[in-house]
């Protein structure tokens, strides 16, 4: 009798799975991560809705970190030393809408990490079809603890200063 669930759906298992078509990859100093539009991203008219863009770019943002190590759980540990109870919230974003996706589009998020200043990154995002640039963002995320800004720990100002930088990933 064939198995319920396929062998990396075991708990545990996803550890042990290279999956890097999922986290995306460096190209020419910038995070590249591929997505593609499904039914759920679109209007009725099948032009993907804008706020779904926004979820695109946080993808992105959250693969680029894994990326350069800081979703590590030993390096949010460390940080966790530092400034206990902390996390990132998008304090600015300003967003210009070019062109519509559409469904079964394949895109690309670009993020380019800008600068990094005491409490908070800049990162500047474009989501891309081929040669077309569909939509353009520059965001500010600050990292806060206790409701508050907080200068970013020493671990992750590191990681995130290697990747403003452009020594992003060992893998780049």
């Amino acid at each position: 009798m064939p198995e319920a669930d396929p062998p990396a759906a075991r708990p545990g298992d996803a550890a042990r799975v290279n999956w890097p078509q999922h986290w995306g990859g460096i190209r020419d100093g910038r995070h590249v991560l591929p997505v593609r539009v499904y039914y759920e991203d679109t209007d009725f008219t099948g032009v993907v809705y804008h706020a779904n863009y926004l979820r695109f770019m946080e993808r992105a943002r959250t693969e680029y970190l894994r990326l350069i190590g800081i979703a590590h759980p030993a390096l949010f540990a460390e940080a966790a030393k530092e400034t206990p109870n902390f996390g990132f919230a998008v304090r600015t974003m300003k967003i210009d809408f070019f062109k519509p996706a559409h469904m079964d589009d394949l895109l690309e998020v670009i993020t380019e990490p800008n600068e990094v200043k005491g409490a908070s990154v800049r990162v500047r995002q474009w989501v891309v079809r081929g040669a077309d640039t569909l939509v353009a963002a520059d965001i500010r995320v600050a990292f806060i603890a206790a409701g508050r800004a907080t200068p970013i720990p020493r671990p992750l100002r590191i990681a995130l200063e290697a990747g403003a930088d452009g020594g992003m990933s060992p893998q780049s």
